[in-house]
């Protein structure tokens, strides 16, 4: 896809702070990052999303998770880490190519917060079976 920024990183038409490339995924730091070692992971095949994404996309990419993630321990040796995909608009997804966001963290003070605010209450055991059940008909 020509217009597609991080296609035009793949390609080099676009300079980047390239970590990380075999044949099907390039990772790279984020240029907006939220704590130090902050890298994004993509598949070379131009991916939309993950709805778009073809098993076989997914399984390069997720093979070459540890392998990044493991770089960036021990480099920098943060206490945890974040793996975060915005997936559609609606999640808060702005660059349209599949992207997996692998972030250190170091302490509450590192700039991400995650909350999580539980529902558990409106999702008793017969409606998560029921939902459950919806999902495994589509699969």
């Amino acid at each position: 896809m020509s217009d597609c920024l991080f296609c035009k990183i793949i390609d080099g038409q676009i300079p980047s702070l390239k970590v990380y490339e075999d044949e099907q995924v390039f990772a790279f730091m984020d240029i907006m990052p939220l704590t130090k070692g902050h890298t994004l992971l993509i598949p070379k095949t131009h991916c939309k999303d993950l709805f778009e994404m073809p098993e076989e996309v997914a399984r390069n990419l997720y093979a070459a998770a540890p392998k990044v993630a493991n770089a960036i321990k021990a480099a920098f040796n943060p206490v945890g880490m974040n793996t975060v995909n915005n997936n559609g608009e609606a999640a808060g997804q702005t660059v349209f190519h599949y992207h997996l966001h692998l972030i250190p963290r170091y302490d509450e003070t590192d700039g991400l917060q995650v909350k999580w605010n539980s529902r558990q209450a409106e999702f008793p055991t017969e409606v998560l079976t029921a939902i459950a059940g919806q999902i495994k008909e589509n699969i």
